[in-house]
């Protein structure tokens, strides 16, 4: 029998970006631990669609370097914090000046600081479930912690632009940690963009703590050119009244993957998430999330859409576990797909998992394609049959796109998605 591949060694070298020592201890352990380990298999439950499309060369084992200028599709409002190829650049950069918020590279704590951040580090995961976050965790060159106290409130949002330089093969590691205090309130927005066609792969991490009447909004728009492997994880751990809400938009690639974990900690607190995913030609989009009802009287609100076109495939496995202790829980989870061509493929799996037994529960996934008497109506009123198409194409995701709550990143979603369809019914 062929042994299963593992992650080459050279993974697990990180060079260039100095951190405090804390980290780069914490790194070391995190990559000893990660020797031999087996990458995902057709057999790997929640890799069973994507490890085929997971091409992991030695070339990419090397840190892409942060030199050169940084760029955004968006034209930011607010505050920004600029990436380049994992690395943070503070001359690119505009921080908030508030009381009861800070905002570091992982490279500017003292010791103490980064001694505590790495106690805090992959504590929102189940590294069990999401394999490749270890990865991020034993190679990160830099991150970005944001810390806000107690009743501190940000403004207006902050806007993290994730790039990447793609003129050598090669990777990016960038991490998050956002720390929320009791009764705080951030809007965070990750923007993932690229330049230049050398294949390579980013490998991303955001984690969120949230303490009691905590309000977090985190929108992730994927953006990424055709030549980046994206795998992503996010982990939220949530305490009594806090309330997290997610939107995310993203477009197909090689390989995209996007790990959502939220635990509902804390009687009262409440989680929405919302996704966007569209898929042409041949590429990929997995999205796998997991909300933990571990404490009573707490709500989620799922929902998902995915738009395959051409020979592409997207992937939605939601679950929801309801624990034994969580009493009055309240749980929706839903998943609606649209196929544009016979050659698409979606493939859904929503999941409940309850040991509770006063619990308002439900989950739904539908698959179809554009209504014909829908099209036909429109046609027959003087509307183009390809215009028809798109029309129809963005009214079945513009309901989430809606409820993106800040207006750039919707109207750049928006615009981005008409595009999409443009030249998905380009023919049509």
């Amino acid at each position: 029998m062929k042994p299963a591949p593992t992650l080459s060694s050279a993974f697990l070298h990180p060079v260039g970006h100095s951190l405090p020592e804390p980290l780069v201890a914490l790194r070391k352990q995190r990559g000893t631990a990660l020797v031999d380990m087996p990458l995902p298999t057709r057999k790997t439950e929640n890799w069973k669609y994507s490890s085929k499309y997971l091409k992991l060369t030695d070339d990419m084992a090397i840190a892409l370097p942060a030199e050169g200028k940084t760029g955004s599709s968006l034209a930011v409002p607010g505050y920004k914090v600029a990436f380049l190829n994992g690395v943070m650049i503070p001359e690119a950069s505009e921080y908030p000046d508030l009381d009861g918020i800070t905002i570091q590279s992982f490279d500017d704590l003292s010791d103490e600081e980064a001694a505590d951040l790495a106690d805090r580090l992959d504590n929102t995961l189940d590294n069990n479930a999401v394999q490749m976050a270890r990865l991020n965790s034993a190679r990160f060159e830099d991150g970005l912690l944001i810390r806000l106290s107690p009743d501190a409130v940000l403004d207006q949002p902050l806007f993290i632009v994730h790039e990447v330089t793609a003129d050598a093969s090669g990777s990016a590691f960038p991490r998050i940690y956002v720390d929320a205090g009791r009764h705080s309130q951030i809007t965070l927005v990750e923007e993932y963009i690229s330049s230049g066609s050398e294949p390579v792969m980013v490998n991303t991490v955001s984690e969120f703590t949230l303490a009691d009447g905590a309000n977090v909004t985190s929108i992730r728009l994927n953006m990424e050119g055709e030549n980046v492997q994206h795998i992503g994880a996010t982990g939220v751990r949530q305490q009594r009244s806090s309330r997290f809400e997610s939107h995310s938009v993203g477009f197909g690639g090689p390989l995209r993957r996007h790990d959502l974990q939220v635990r509902l900690e804390g009687e009262g607190a409440e989680c929405k998430l919302n996704g966007v995913v569209v898929t042409q030609g041949k590429q990929h989009y997995d999205n796998h999330t997991n909300i933990e009802h571990v404490a009573a009287h707490c709500n989620s609100e799922e929902t998902y859409r995915n738009i395959a076109a051409d020979q592409s495939h997207a992937i939605f496995n939601g679950r929801i576990h309801i624990h034994q202790d969580a009493q009055k829980s309240n749980a929706e989870m839903n998943n609606k797909n649209l196929l544009l061509s016979n050659g698409a493929e979606i493939d859904t799996k929503p999941e409940l998992e309850i040991y509770a037994d006063d619990v308002k529960c439900a989950h739904g996934a539908t698959i179809g394609q554009l209504d014909e008497a829908s099209l036909f109506y429109l046609v027959s009123r003087g509307i183009a049959r390809r215009e028809a198409n798109v029309l129809l194409t963005m009214a079945f995701i513009n309901e989430l796109v809606e409820q993106i709550p800040v207006a750039v990143v919707r109207e750049t979603a928006q615009t981005r998605l008409n595009q999409f369809f443009d030249q998905t019914f380009e023919e049509a």
